[in-house]
């Protein structure tokens, strides 16, 4: 059957690849998507994990020679720097405690 001239059966395919295309995107981010509302959980400077926050110091030597101190003591601690200006020191949580009184009576060696 012949197309008459001035007849739009030239754009019935493309309109229909456009439309199926846009179905398909449609259903694959809801099949594949998050599934939230785009908010997620900040991971940024107050998720310590499973370690439990001892000490904040100003100078990141001073964290270190606490470090040491913990580790003399036989406390396992890790340093984090969630600013330039601040060391936080961690610890797992059952040696808390320990480390609290440790650091509460720490000195600094200059």
């Amino acid at each position: 059957m012949p197309i008459q001239a001035g007849s739009l059966h030239y754009a019935v395919g493309p309109v229909i690849v456009i439309v199926v295309l846009a179905l398909l995107a449609v259903f694959m981010r809801w099949a594949f998507g998050t599934g939230g509302t785009g908010r997620r959980r900040p991971s940024g400077p107050t998720d310590e994990g499973l370690l439990t926050k001892v000490a904040t110091v100003s100078r990141h030597e001073t964290a270190l020679q606490l470090r040491d101190a913990l580790s003399d003591a036989g406390i396992r601690a890790t340093l984090r720097r969630p600013a330039a200006d601040r060391t936080t020191v961690l610890v797992f949580p059952e040696d808390a405690p320990r480390a609290r009184e440790l650091a509460a009576t720490f000195t600094p060696r200059d």
